[in-house]
């Protein structure tokens, strides 16, 4: 694995990428608000794509690269996110079809930035539909707005809800709260069947 710092608007990322041999695609993945690239659905993640002959990316945005807790803007997030999947695509998996996707508030900043990336897919680990208790505060327009296809795997005990499916929106509902660490060979699968599909 490769790892980069990569400068943008808002300071250094940096990227965790490691190649598959024949690669087909890249999947460009960011972590939750408050966790990092470790997470146990990343990491599967990761896995599950190398297997499929897909390069991944693991993305430490800036503030996280610099030690702070609490998250930025959205448009600062998305700036950063955008700057470094130029970077990558033109770089360390250049020629790659780009599937972006996330965990939490990643999910969130690949679906907003989807279009501006040129993503063709985008994969969402506990895709955060609303604040605990919340439901009117819904981030569904988000999931709505992304024109490509979309796989959302979520548990079935989010506090954070759960979205529905739509025409280009497969959502497939594990066991589990926000983390999916109850049903991760459940978050494999979907995965593994998804990323063919996209990839057709």
């Amino acid at each position: 694995m490769t790892a980069l710092e990569l400068d943008t608007p808002h300071g250094v990322a940096r990227a965790h990428v490691e190649r598959a041999g024949s690669a087909r695609a890249a999947l460009v993945l960011g972590h939750g608000a408050g966790g990092g690239v470790g997470a146990r659905d990343l990491v599967a993640a990761q896995q599950v794509a190398l297997a499929e002959g897909v390069s991944v990316a693991l993305v430490e945005q800036p503030y996280k690269v610099a030690g702070r807790r609490s998250q930025p803007p959205a448009a600062q997030l998305d700036a950063a996110w955008e700057a470094v999947v130029e970077q990558l695509l033109s770089g360390e998996l250049a020629g790659l079809r780009l599937i972006a996707g996330g965990r939490s508030a990643g999910a969130r900043v690949a679906c907003r930035t989807a279009a501006a990336t040129g993503a063709i897919g985008v994969l969402c680990l506990a895709f955060p539909l609303h604040p605990p208790g919340r439901p009117e505060k819904t981030r569904l327009p988000e999931l709505d707005a992304v024109a490509v296809p979309v796989l959302v795997v979520q548990g079935t005990s989010d506090p954070f809800g759960m979205p529905p499916a739509g025409p280009l929106r497969g959502v497939v509902e594990l066991r589990g709260n926000h983390s999916l660490s109850s049903d991760v060979e459940g978050l494999r699968t979907a995965i593994r069947v998804w990323l063919p599909k996209v990839l057709a």
